[in-house]
């Protein structure tokens, strides 16, 4: 295995750089000026070490819809974007509610070797919110999943998500609910407001959300289960979750990138790449997702990784599919969001993008300190850098990338999956030379 050793990056935010050498897979010393042998030297200079991204949602469309995205582009673009771990949704073709499909896609994130994959397990057969799927069996298998989630579909159906979260409590597993009343949301097509009544779009209101997620929070407490809540978008959420946090319960919850800095004044230029469920929703919810970000009532940025073909999203707003990549931009996005005003250091992006994701995903190998003797699970992230924004560059396969043309701070410069280099000098790595 290639040994490495990282010349004077940047740990911890105000203290002075550091080496840092790779060997074995692990973190074999960190110190100034170290002299240890390695195969590669590497100048860090004015790079930030992070520990390796996490995202608790992903959507790799493998097995299924091959034509959008198939699990080694998305993991290519996961290790472009820092991450070395991925949660996969389970809304594929078929659905992931067996062990047989949890361990197909497992297995084939462990084939790539860019970045691991843990499979999300459907809540309900077929996600259609009627009947439990094989919860137990999908956490016994060899992916032993833990996090289950009917994502793109709420499970509205009250009893149903009690047994769910009753069921899942006897594994330390957790429910991972996307929270739209579907009554509420029937034709919906962007965030309900001055917009889409100008607009004279079908609006998806706040309150769809919120009501879920008040009664998710009361039904987990109820149970003494954990929640999590998937792509919270208003601000009458946060309140909620920041409520229940405030009860002792165990709820937590995500943030997309694009929620952190688009609204849905963007929506008047009719242009697909815009659509997205949740919808993007005002500035006032904006800030208050921020915030919420910044003090910890909300756990983690989580990309929602949604990629489409061209014909899905190059058509008319109506019929064009919801959702946009956001792999590898996602933490250039929190850059400009959250370190470039101020709301969070460093150690706080570490916090909300590896650590806690990995806590709430249960993945022991994931999100550990920058320590020696620690999996060697690394990001170099250059913050100085400034450029605009590219899809045709992207790794994924899929170009629905709603910050095309877009100037956003930052870019990795190279991410480490266990002491491999997957990403080099901001290239992908040749896949002979990954473990």
């Amino acid at each position: 295995m290639v040994s490495y050793l990282i010349r004077n990056a940047q740990i911890l935010d105000g203290a002075a750089p550091q080496d840092i050498h790779i060997a074995d897979g692990v973190i074999k010393a960190i110190g100034a000026g170290l002299e240890a042998a390695a195969d590669i030297d590497i100048d860090a200079h004015g790079l930030v070490v992070l520990p390796g991204l996490v995202d608790l949602h992903t959507h790799l469309r493998e097995p299924g819809r091959e034509d959008a995205e198939t699990v080694l582009t998305g993991t290519q673009a996961a290790a472009r974007g820092g991450f070395t771990a991925v949660h996969a949704m389970a809304n594929t073709f078929p659905v992931a509610d067996t062990a047989g499909v949890v361990e197909q896609v497992w297995r084939l994130g462990q084939e790539s070797g860019y970045c691991d994959v843990q499979p999300v397990g459907a809540v309900t057969v077929g996600l259609e919110g009627k009947q439990l799927a094989e919860l137990g069996a999908m956490h016994d298998s060899a992916a032993g999943v833990r996090v289950f989630s009917d994502d793109g579909k709420c499970v509205d159906d009250a009893v149903i998500m009690r047994r769910a979260l009753e069921y899942v409590k006897a594994f330390d597993g957790v429910v991972a609910q996307h929270a739209q009343e579907p009554r509420l949301t029937e034709g919906a097509q962007m965030n309900e407001g001055q917009v889409s009544g100008e607009l004279g779009l079908g609006g998806w209101p706040a309150v769809a959300e919120e009501s879920i997620i008040a009664r998710d929070v009361l039904l987990a407490a109820h149970v003494g289960s954990r929640l999590h809540v998937c792509h919270v978008s208003t601000a009458g959420s946060v309140e909620i979750i920041r409520w229940a946090k405030a009860k002792g319960w165990d709820v937590t919850a995500e943030v997309t990138p694009h929620h952190l800095l688009l609204t849905d004044e963007l929506v008047r230029s009719y242009d697909p790449v815009y659509k997205v469920n949740p919808p993007l929703r005002t500035a006032a919810d904006v800030m208050a997702l921020r915030k919420a970000l910044a003090d910890g009532t909300i756990d983690a940025v989580a990309t929602d990784h949604a990629p489409h073909p061209a014909e899905d999203k190059d058509c008319e707003w109506a019929v064009a599919a919801m959702g946009m990549v956001g792999l590898e931009t996602a933490l250039s996005v929190v850059q400009q969001t959250m370190v470039e005003t101020g709301l969070l250091k460093w150690e706080g992006v570490a916090d909300r993008m590896s650590h806690r994701p990995a806590r709430i995903g249960r993945l022991s190998g994931h999100g550990r300190p920058v320590s020696v003797g620690e999996p060697a699970n690394l990001v170099l992230f250059d913050p100085a850098y400034r450029g605009t924004v590219n899809p045709d560059s992207f790794a994924t396969r899929s170009r629905n990338s709603p910050y095309r043309g877009l100037d956003l701070p930052g870019r990795v410069h190279a991410t480490f999956l266990r002491g491999v280099a997957t990403v080099l000098a901001g290239e992908l790595a040749e896949r002979g030379g990954l473990a």
